[in-house]
């Protein structure tokens, strides 16, 4: 994973998705990343791996 134990950046939110069912965070990452890279990120002491992907990440079906 990009980074390893270092930091590369910050989460600025953060929270559960109930409509996903999966945690989702908004972040300013530093570094070479692109849609589909996997980063892990400290959560309360729990590190959790997130996928870094385009805006708007979720669109309502229609």
């Amino acid at each position: 994973m990009p980074g390893g134990d270092s930091a590369i950046g910050s989460i600025t939110s953060g929270a559960l998705s109930p409509t996903l069912g999966y945690p989702i965070a908004m972040a300013y990452l530093s570094g070479n990343l692109s849609a589909g890279d996997k980063v892990e990120a400290d959560v309360r002491g729990t590190r959790i791996e997130f996928e870094v992907v385009d805006l708007p990440f979720y669109r309502r079906a229609k």
